[in-house]
C-alpha cells in the first residue's frame, strides 16, 4: 500500500470515528438537551467532523455526491469501496 492510500484511509478512520461520537452525542442529547457538557462536547465533534471532511476533500476529492462542486463529474474518480 502506498502512502497516499495508507493517509486516506487513515484520514477517513478519523472522519468514521468523529462521526461516531457526534452521532452518540446527538443521541445522548436527545434525552438530555440541558447536559451544557455534553452540548459543548457535541460542537467539538461537529467542527472536528467538518474540519476533516474539508481536509479530506482537499486531499482527496468528494467524500459524496453531494460534496462535488467541481465543473466536472468528479465523484467517479476515486476509488470505489470495493476498490480499496
Amino acid at each position: 500500500m502506498n502512502r497516499n492510500a495508507s493517509g486516506r484511509e487513515s484520514l477517513l478512520k478519523k472522519i468514521q470515528e468523529t462521526d461516531f461520537a457526534l452521532y452518540e452525542t446527538t443521541l445522548y442529547l436527545d434525552t438530555h438537551p440541558n447536559d451544557e457538557k455534553a452540548l459543548a462536547l457535541h460542537k467539538e465533534y461537529a467542527n472536528a467532523s467538518m474540519e476533516l471532511k474539508q481536509k479530506y476533500q482537499s486531499l482527496f476529492g468528494p467524500l459524496t455526491p453531494a460534496a462535488n462542486t467541481e465543473n466536472t463529474w468528479e465523484w467517479v474518480h476515486g476509488p470505489w469501496p470495493w476498490e480499496m
